[in-house]
């Protein structure tokens, strides 16, 4: 896999991120919300570390 096609990748996550956002705003997840919490923090660390090994991508 080259750089161009996991950037495209990791922007394809980023743009579904955002509904894992509204989904943790949902009242009625009950315990589910801690697993959209916890996908909601891997994703962030995932692009985090994008960010640091591919700055030029940024």
């Amino acid at each position: 896999m080259d750089k161009i096609v996991i950037q495209q990748k990791i922007n394809l996550i980023t743009a579904k991120r955002e509904f894992l956002v509204k989904l943790s705003e949902q009242p009625n997840l009950g315990i589910l919300k801690l697993d959209v919490v916890q996908a909601l923090s891997e994703l962030d660390d995932l692009i985090e570390d994008f960010s640091v090994t591919f700055p030029e991508f940024n």
